[in-house]
């Protein structure tokens, strides 16, 4: 069973902070932290059934390695293809999976709203950050080829952040994209938040929602059949470097039955997850993305 998390990195922790050199440099030392999944969500859930959901998740014991053919430790610059549940998939650098055989882009924690959120609440912080996510979203689509965009819960932040240049912003995001088939697994932020307007043309559907051979989820599962694609954790791993500094840093974790997607919005924190030896922790540092040693 894997221990209880360490405290959840604020905003800034999520990327960018390290170089590929630093990061490089620091893969030579992992080390152990507690992990929470399997333990409830740290932030309180705003209802009842998601708290008693999440409080329920299961860790059995760790994820077993979860790529039929695994890629070399190392560098990849941007993405690198491997295989997950018997199928095809690329993990990107910006935080995205695409299953590439059904052209298929999954993303997990998008949080829009988030920084309008914060602002309604009193709390001042910068502009932007919507903007942002969306065009990382856009470059994504281009650069993977998808015509299906699944979201693994948690879209909009909370009902506060749902403000009219929000709604104006992807609607302008969405008519730019009219083909692309947009789905939502409820989160337990969505669930707080509402759906999303009618207008933004995003079909919403309950956890877990069949893709064969996946299984969209928000919160993880260890399904006995198929493989469930989750988010809800922000998983993130330390590293130390030899001269004796460390680095947070995003990851995927990849098992038998399970992977685990970083968060994609920028506005996040992150979980430290503890890498089992049968389990694959792939970070990401900036434009790069790195398979942990072992």
């Amino acid at each position: 069973m894997l221990g209880r998390p360490e405290a959840v990195d604020t905003a800034g922790a999520c990327g960018g902070a390290a170089t590929p050199s630093q990061s490089a440099d620091a893969c030579a030392t992992v080390r152990q932290r507690p992990s929470r999944i399997g333990t409830p969500h740290p932030r309180p859930s705003v209802h009842g059934a998601f708290a008693a959901r999440n409080a329920e998740v299961p860790c059995r014991g760790a994820f077993p390695r979860s790529m039929t053919s695994p890629p070399p430790a190392g560098r990849h610059a941007g993405r690198y293809a491997t295989n997950v549940g018997g199928e095809a998939v690329e993990l990107f650098a910006d935080r995205a999976l695409h299953w590439t055989r059904a052209r298929t882009l999954f993303v997990a924690d998008v949080h829009l709203g988030k920084a309008a959120a914060f602002r309604a609440g009193g709390v001042p912080v910068p502009r932007g950050s919507t903007a942002n996510d969306l065009a990382r979203l856009a470059a994504l689509i281009e650069a993977s080829g998808a015509t299906r965009l699944v979201v693994l819960g948690d879209f909009l932040h909370a009902k506060s952040g749902v403000v009219p240049a929000l709604d104006t912003a992807f609607r302008a995001w969405r008519d730019a994209h009219r083909s692309l088939a947009v789905t939502l697994v409820r989160g337990n932020h969505d669930a707080n938040a509402g759906d999303p307007p009618a207008a933004w043309g995003v079909d919403v559907v309950g956890e877990p929602h069949a893709l064969p051979p996946f299984l969209a989820c928000h919160a993880p599962v260890s399904p006995r059949t198929g493989y469930a694609l989750c988010g809800h954790v922000h998983p993130g791993v330390r590293l130390a470097g030899r001269a004796g500094g460390s680095v947070r840093l995003p990851c995927f974790v990849l098992g038998r039955h399970r992977a685990i997607l970083p968060a994609f919005g920028r506005m996040t924190g992150l979980a430290i997850v503890a890498p089992a030896p049968d389990e694959t922790i792939v970070a990401i540092a900036g434009s790069e993305l790195f398979r942990l040693p072992p």
